[in-house]
């Protein structure tokens, strides 16, 4: 069985939030979806559970940061191609989101990011093929 990743997102308004990310392009599992939390599906065995704060309280002693002001985490996602990098990010800009800095290109990587209705840091790469195996 290979293993799968659930990362847990806080959010504000769960509609809305699922709203922005359906316009990205990301499907959700119904059957693991209510009022209080939905789980979006990145990869087969990646995705993204986005929770009430009052759901995500559940689960941590810890205060919810404001992704806003603070950063705990970035989520960074491969696509296909540079093409692919730009067009999320423009999807994220259309659909409510919003860009912190410019795209980088490091010849063999090319990536961009933006924040996402909450105000999480979602990067977007594209790696040149084999480029893992160059030193």
């Amino acid at each position: 069985m290979s293993t799968q990743i659930f990362v847990n997102l806080p959010v504000k308004n769960l509609k809305n939030s699922i709203e922005f990310f359906t316009q990205l392009g990301f499907q959700f599992n119904s059957d693991f979806t209510d009022d209080t939390a939905t789980c979006m599906v990145v990869s087969d065995n990646i995705f993204v559970m986005l929770l009430t704060h009052e759901k995500f309280k559940t689960f941590t002693p810890n205060e919810i940061c404001d992704a806003t002001k603070s950063t705990e985490v970035l989520v960074c996602l491969s696509v296909e191609s540079r093409e692919a990098v730009d067009d999320r990010i423009q999807k994220a800009i259309a659909a409510g989101g919003r860009t912190y800095n410019e795209p980088q290109d490091h010849g063999f990587m090319y990536a961009h990011g933006f924040q996402d209705l909450d105000g999480h840091i979602w990067e977007v790469i594209y790696m040149e093929p084999n480029s893992a195996n160059q030193s």
